[in-house]
């Protein structure tokens, strides 16, 4: 009998590079390490020890102090960024905790810095969905609609107490139109003009936010939504234009929100522009895997790396995740 001609043709034999570990790892194009990942983290007022977030299991609600040690047993592990989000007390129409001296971004920053300077980079979310009483990340009008411009103002203030606060890069994610050209503009007039802009150029009305709603104890008055700022996830080429409209006004970095949804629009981003990427692999997209974990349906660390590798492979420079602890632990620095 004759043999298979793949047989005869030993050039056509890609398994003999899969054979052990040691030559996966060889040849494995996509390389994911601490050094990609930024841990997402909660900080909120009133709090005296972790609180756990039911909906997003391993992650909590932190005291000062209990974010300090956790950003420095993070640090210890080589994850060397850290996203920030406010969980403040007291929440009005304008969210004027978010830029207040005293506010809890600002306090948490402050002692940040003072205890590990230089160590970790520190990306405060500039957003007022968390600080306003009626949910929205903007200033509402009278008839409840978000006004662009006056939102806009209130995160060029954010952006400034921020700044002062010690922020390495701010990262509005208020989708609002000329975000990231008027909080570069007030950051310079300020003189800040080593703090970057972290800009979430592409997010998503997505509907894997929720374990993320309950984290910073945000609920919409009247049952609204942001899809008249946010992003339709039926749209790509969009993307593109956002991304390249807040890179044109100054962003130092942009990132796709949510990941594994939108792993076409990382690709197209990471093509189009010279600066680096980011992606948000968000709270639903963490807690999916938790729950499958906890029920023995998969691997759950396994399922984690497959996604983050697959983020990164689509064209990522870093991820945002909530598994940047547990993995830091396994991956390399």
């Amino acid at each position: 009998m004759r043999r298979l001609e793949f047989v005869e043709r030993p050039h056509l034999r890609p398994r003999r590079l899969r054979r052990t570990a040691a030559l996966r790892r060889l040849v494995a194009e996509t390389r994911l390490s601490t050094a990609d990942l930024i841990a997402p983290l909660f900080v909120a007022e009133g709090v005296s020890a972790p609180a756990p977030i039911s909906s997003l299991p391993g992650q909590y609600q932190h005291s000062v102090d209990s974010l300090l040690a956790e950003v420095t047993r993070l640090v210890d592990l080589g994850v060397s960024a850290v996203t920030l989000f406010g969980v403040p007390q007291v929440k009005d129409a304008r969210g004027s905790g978010a830029s207040d001296a005293e506010g809890i971004m600002q306090v948490a920053l402050r002692r940040l810095v003072a205890e590990l300077g230089d160590a970790v980079v520190l990306i405060p979310d500039l957003c007022l969905d968390e600080y306003t009483d009626h949910g929205h990340c903007g200033v509402v009008d009278e008839q409840g609609s978000v006004d662009n411009d006056k939102t806009v103002e209130r995160y060029q203030e954010i952006a400034i107490a921020q700044a002062r606060a010690g922020a390495d890069l701010v990262a509005p994610s208020g989708m609002m139109d000329g975000q990231v050209g008027a909080i570069r503009h007030a950051l310079d007039g300020e003189g800040f003009f080593d703090v970057g802009i972290l800009a979430y150029a592409a997010k998503y009305a997505s509907a894997f936010y929720g374990p993320f709603r309950e984290a910073v104890d945000v609920e919409i008055v009247g049952g609204g939504d942001r899809r008249t700022y946010q992003q339709d996830p039926a749209n790509r080429r969009e993307s593109l234009r956002e991304v390249l409209l807040d890179v044109e006004q100054g962003a130092d970095i942009v990132m796709v929100k949510p990941a594994m949804t939108n792993l076409d629009v990382i690709a197209d981003v990471a093509s189009a522009v010279d600066v680096p990427v980011a992606a948000y692999h968000v709270s639903g997209e963490y807690s999916m895997i938790k729950a499958a974990a906890e029920r023995g349906w998969i691997d759950g660390p396994a399922a984690a790396l497959e996604q983050l590798t697959s983020i990164k492979r689509a064209g990522a420079d870093m991820i945002l995740t909530y598994f940047a602890g547990e993995l830091a632990e396994v991956l390399d620095a």
